[in-house]
């Protein structure tokens, strides 16, 4: 097939600004915004509240302080995504976008007052920690976390590379606050991994949609097929623990699966968030199965990704119900370097379907669980073979070479179920659609 290109959208998906991406954006130019009328009445109450603080309140406070305060308010007041990005948070935003930021790799929300961890992500300080999707941040270091702003803890999680900073989290099954102490570090995302399960079985996983991801995941599938030295038998994707990212990331993946039809569009207010996006021809597995791993920490970009795949009848979906997070956020910049990230649309499934608050559910679900080998009890059943005198089969054979029980690569490498029981799962029914597949003649 043809490798297939996209022009970069400057949409991001995923979910409230924490370490180091954010919600679907899309980056606006300045324009003048239009208002019908003023409410008088509120804006005098306004200007009544500002004139108390600034007479009465125990400490100075200067006028830009209670402004953006009263932006960060009158926007987070909203949803859980729109909010007011200063002039460095608004850089960290476009940086992250890149695939390297500095932080702890955690993708981060609020919940109840307390910042709640949407996923670590791969191969970053958080995950090596041990921190969880689900775990709720109450703590930062000695700094409580309930009557902070999102962007407060954020930036608390910051710092310079090298310095460690303590979480205290509730963990549920946990029966108190757990405490990791995490060390900061310059995170680079590589978007895109691969591997071969097996003789003809890929494993693609993708851990976050940056501008790159298309073209990185064209590039991971032709260097499969270049160990298989043909064509794959079947796929798994595994989106497990995503958070989101770049629109055009996720719009590129689903086409990249797919050779025509909807994969995403947006409904909105005004014209601007009224948009659709189609497939062009080419598959890059040329019509292998695909088979989708997806859990609570697949948001947003992932869950078009998901939706696409199962509407078209492409993939099949396997784990348990994703996020949730369909809703559009535009990046509004403003006169001074900052920005406004706004909640303005939200997206839909080819079928129709909003994803917000209700996630994916998959097509088999899975729970997840741990998976240990079972231990020899020194009894061996006997077999044919083994009984003396037993006739051959007839078929002949080359001797093969016997497998050297206890050797090193066997000590190093536990069983597939064991390491990870949900991608075992989904490489057996892979599996059985090849099988069926072939069976059928398709």
């Amino acid at each position: 097939m043809k490798p297939k290109s996209r022009i970069g959208l400057g949409l991001l998906l995923g979910l409230s600004l924490g370490l180091p991406m954010g919600t679907v954006y899309h980056v606006v130019a300045e324009k003048p915004s239009q208002i019908n009328s003023l409410p008088l009445q509120e804006l005098r109450t306004f200007s009544d509240v500002y004139a108390r603080i600034k007479n009465d309140y125990v400490e100075d406070v200067d006028d830009k302080t209670l402004i953006e305060n009263a932006i960060r308010g009158m926007l987070s007041g909203l949803d859980p995504h729109s909010n007011y990005l200063d002039v460095d948070e608004f850089r960290d935003l476009q940086i992250g976008t890149s695939g390297e930021f500095g932080g702890l790799g955690i993708e981060v929300g609020m919940e109840d007052g307390f910042v709640k961890v949407i996923s670590p992500i791969d191969d970053t300080p958080a995950q090596r920690a041990g921190v969880e999707a689900g775990d709720l941040i109450i703590r930062l270091d000695d700094t409580p976390v309930k009557g902070m702003t999102l962007n407060d803890a954020v930036k608390k999680m910051r710092g310079k590379r090298g310095t460690d900073i303590v979480l205290t989290i509730v963990r549920e099954g946990e029966d108190k606050p757990l405490k990791i102490t995490i060390t900061r570090d310059v995170i680079k995302v590589q978007s895109v991994k691969s591997k071969t399960l097996e003789d003809g079985y890929g494993y693609l996983r993708i851990t976050s949609f940056q501008s790159r991801t298309t073209q990185s995941l064209i590039d991971a599938v032709e260097k499969l097929k270049k160990e298989q030295k043909g064509p794959l038998k079947g796929v798994v994707l595994d989106l497990r623990n995503n958070p989101g990212g770049v629109l055009n990331g996720a719009v590129g993946v689903s086409d990249a699966f797919l050779d025509d039809g909807l994969i995403v569009y947006t409904e909105g207010r005004i014209a601007d968030s009224k948009l659709r996006y189609d497939a062009s021809p080419g598959d890059v597995l040329d019509g292998a199965p695909l088979v989708v791993l997806v859990n609570g920490g697949s948001a947003s970009a992932s869950e078009i990704v998901s939706g696409a795949l199962q509407d078209h009848h492409r993939g099949v979906i396997v784990g348990s119900n994703t996020f949730g997070k369909g809703s559009v956020q535009t990046i509004l910049p403003l006169k001074e370097g900052n920005a406004v990230k706004l909640t303005t649309a939200r997206y839909y499934t080819p079928s129709g379907r909003s994803i917000q608050a209700e996630g994916i559910e998959p097509d088999i679900a899975l729970t997840p669980l741990e998976v240990s080998q079972k231990k020899s009890n020194g009894f061996t059943p006997l077999k044919e073979a083994d009984l003396n005198k037993h006739l051959e089969n007839g078929n002949a054979k080359e001797d093969q070479p016997k497998k050297q029980i206890g050797s090193k690569k066997d000590d190093e490498t536990k069983p597939l179920a064991e390491r990870d029981y949900e991608l075992y799962e989904a490489l057996n029914l892979l599996k059985g659609m090849v099988i069926l597949s072939q069976r059928s003649g398709g």
